[in-house]
């Protein structure tokens, strides 16, 4: 990117949350307050066009359960089938006895990637889950 594409402005925020923010940018490695806000400003569109209900998107849904918990498995393969389309490849990971880590592939219709995560994610033995994605085709 050349200086003739960027445009300045200006800041004003408290100085106890600018302390905090210059922490942030020093953990996260980068060089400039410019470019973590740059970072955060491009986070906060993809969620925001996020809940566009007919945005395509693509992603990856990942699901914490119990192996063990009686009938998860089925319940968990049944939704996967019901939502084949959107469904790219899934992988699972046997973590323990217990416990597995799946890994599945997403995209399609923001409002239909929300269903899915919600189905899978409120089924019992499901002991954590989170969805990042990001919109296909960015200008």
């Amino acid at each position: 990117m050349t200086s003739k594409n960027l445009s300045r402005f200006g800041v004003s925020m408290e100085e106890g949350l600018l302390e905090s923010f210059d922490q942030l940018i020093e953990e996260k490695g980068y060089k400039t307050r410019s470019e973590a806000v740059r970072d955060l400003v491009r986070e906060k569109l993809v969620k925001d066009k996020w809940e566009q209900d007919d945005l395509q998107v693509a992603g990856c849904l990942l699901i914490f359960y119990d192996h063990h918990q009686r009938r998860l498995i089925g319940e968990l393969t049944a939704i996967q089938h019901d939502y084949h389309d959107a469904i790219l490849a899934t992988t699972h990971f046997h973590l323990d006895h217990h416990n597995c880590l799946e890994m599945i592939v997403v995209r399609g219709n923001a409002q239909s990637i929300r269903t899915l995560r919600d189905k899978l994610l409120s089924l019992k033995g499901v002991k954590y889950g989170n969805l990042s994605v990001s919109p296909i085709n960015e200008p």
